[in-house]
């Protein structure tokens, strides 16, 4: 499995989104599955997926489906 399809899987089973859906529209509160608790589950499965420990800057400025590609490379993952 590809790291774009690792990433995409978490945001797909975090917010129950379909990868359509899988846009620079989809950013922090765009849907209700998006809040507070669904952001620390969705940060969970990324660290589980990836094998990392986030940073709690990096967890605070994950604020959009791309911006967390970006983020990402800090841990050394490739998207």
């Amino acid at each position: 499995m590809s790291n774009l399809e690792k990433y995409n899987n978490v945001f797909i089973e975090s917010f129950g989104v379909s990868e359509k859906d899988l846009n620079d529209k989809l950013v922090y509160e765009s849907i209700p599955e998006w809040d507070s608790v669904g952001h620390m589950g969705m940060i969970a499965g990324l660290e589980d997926a990836f094998e990392i420990t986030m940073e709690m800057d990096d967890i605070i400025d994950f604020e959009s489906y791309n911006k967390g590609k970006e983020l990402l490379k800090n841990y050394a993952v490739s998207i």
